[in-house]
Order: C-alpha cells, then structure tokens, then sequence
C-alpha cells in the first residue's frame, strides 16, 4: 500500500499567490515516488476571490481539497482545522505566501524516511524582512525560552514536515488560542532541525501585521508558561521591601531631624506611582490567563466550516 503524504495551507487573502503555490506545491509532490498526495487549502474567511481560485482548481484536481471558514478565525486555526481533515503518512505545514519553498519537500519527506518524526524548518536568512521584524522575532524566542519550560527552537515558524502520529497526538488536544510550534515542541517524539534561506514574499502582503505578532507573542507565552504569575510575586515582595525602607528612612529622618523629606511630594509620588505600576501590570497578567481560562470553559469551536469541497 502506497504512503501519503499531505500538504495544508491556510489561505487568508492570497488571490495573487493561489495559482503559484498550487503549482510549485504539486509539482514537488510529484516528484515523489510511490506516495500519494493530497493538498488541503484552507480559506480563512478570505472576501477576495481566493476561495473562487481554488474551488476552480479543486474542479481541476480531486486531490486538492478545500475547508472555507465562515470567518477569519486565525492562521492557527486554519493550520488546526487543516490537521483534522489530513489523511497522509507525513503532513507538511507550509504557508501560501511561497517564502518557505515547497522544494524542500521532497528532501524532508527522505528525513521523515530515515526514522524522524518532526523536521521542523529552521531559518539560516530571512530575506525581505524589515531589521525591526528580525529584532523583535529574536526577543520574542528569547522571551519565550527563559519564562517556558519547554524549549522552542528559536529561528522557526510553522513549515514543518510531522508524522501522523504526532498530528494525531495535537489533534487530541481539545485547547484553545493553540501556538502550534511550542505544541509540536512540547508532545517530543524524535525531532530535527531543517536548515533553509527563506525568501521574500511571492506576492502581496504580510498577513502578520504587529498586532496579530503581539498576539502569537502572548499565546506562546502564556500557553507554555507561568513563570509571568512567579515574577508578579517577585514584584510583590520587592515592593514590600522599598515600602518598608522607605518607612525605615521617614523614621529615621524624622529621629535625627534631618528634614529631608520636609516637602514630601517626590517621595510620596515614587512611591504611589511604583506600586500603582506593579499592581496594574499584576491585574493586566493575571487577567490575560483568567481570559484563556473562561475561554475553555465556553467550550466554543475553535473554527466554523462554511463549505468543504473534495472531503
């Protein structure tokens, strides 16, 4: 029995890259001897005509297949819906935008036969990026690193090429707000880094705007980590004991008729304005996990599907 493997890519306004990525995507999958294949697009609630550009191929191509949100739900929940739906061996994760190149498919599919089981890319240049988009991508991994407990791989993104079992392990996890690459970190099983320059866009715009990076940025962090609830202890106690220096040093002062606090404005604004900055930045982290918290409970779907084609 032939092995297969499959490809998903979540598609959020791609119109002008579509046709491109069906073709250098297929063509590399072809090149692969005894596997059978299967592409699975999905739509992230796109209004331009990407979901008409790949209904048209999918007409073309019963191995192309399509899951249409009813709205933009997230690029990690494109990538979860598209590890539900996938039927091969060895599943690819590759964005539409074409900077990872799909021809180093075939090469990670030869990893994953020699025994691997995630070979996660991982970037040696990343071309056409701003250096504010370098900087704040090498501070987000080494954030990241120090408050997790398990380690990411820094320099890597969501390409990876992972066998069945791990896809079935993630898809047994019911979480919400999922940062897919610290979760393939933290199941294990035997991974490897895949070296590769990544290009610049093929066509149109980053669709990770600082917003939607800040965002990634939290989840990660907040997914992976309590460390964050450890430090506002930490603040407590520091804070604890400048307050009672500084009661120390008004006894003391007051004592030995010093009068150097006769005016009493600039240490009672220090004061006020240092433990109102740690208690609003103690309530803005505890409420971000509170957030995550009620958002299980509701136990909402992470996607709606509007429309499947070729499933």
């Amino acid at each position: 029995m032939e092995k297969k493997v499959s490809v998903v890519i979540p598609m959020y306004y791609e119109e002008k890259v579509v046709q491109e990525c069906y073709k250098r995507v297929k063509e590399n999958l072809v090149k692969i001897e005894n596997y059978e294949n299967e592409i699975i697009f999905i739509n992230d609630g796109s209004k331009d005509k990407t979901l008409e550009i790949l209904e048209n191929i999918a007409k073309q191509d019963s191995n192309v297949k399509i899951i249409s949100f009813s709205r933009n739900f997230g690029h990690q929940a494109a990538v979860t819906a598209g590890l539900q739906y996938v039927t091969g061996d060895a599943i690819v994760i590759i964005d539409a935008d074409l900077q990872d190149p799909p021809e180093l498919i075939p090469e990670m599919i030869k990893l994953w036969e020699d025994g691997n089981e995630v070979i996660y890319g991982k970037r040696k240049s990343r071309e056409g990026e701003s250096a504010f988009k370098l900087f704040t991508a090498k501070m987000f991994y080494k954030t990241l690193n120090a408050l997790s407990d398990v380690e990411i791989p820094k320099d890597t993104g969501d390409f990876r090429l992972v066998d069945r079992k791990v896809v079935d392990t993630i898809n047994s996890m019911p979480e919400h707000n999922k940062f897919l690459r610290g979760l393939f970190s933290w199941v294990g099983y035997k991974q490897i880094p895949f070296e590769y320059e990544r290009k610049e866009r093929f066509a149109g715009e980053t669709k990770y705007p600082l917003k939607k990076m800040l965002k990634l940025a939290a989840d990660g962090i907040i997914s992976f980590s309590t460390k964050p609830l450890k430090i506002l202890g930490l603040l407590g106690m520091f804070a604890i004991i400048v307050s009672v220096l500084l009661l120390i040093y008004a006894i003391l002062s007051y004592i030995l008729k010093l009068n150097h606090l006769s005016a009493g404005w600039t240490s009672i604004m220090v004061a006020i304005t240092f433990f109102a900055g740690v208690q609003l930045t103690s309530i803005w982290i505890i409420s971000e996990y509170i957030g995550r918290i009620y958002d299980e409970t509701k136990q909402r779907p992470q996607f709606i599907i509007d429309k499947k084609i070729n499933l």
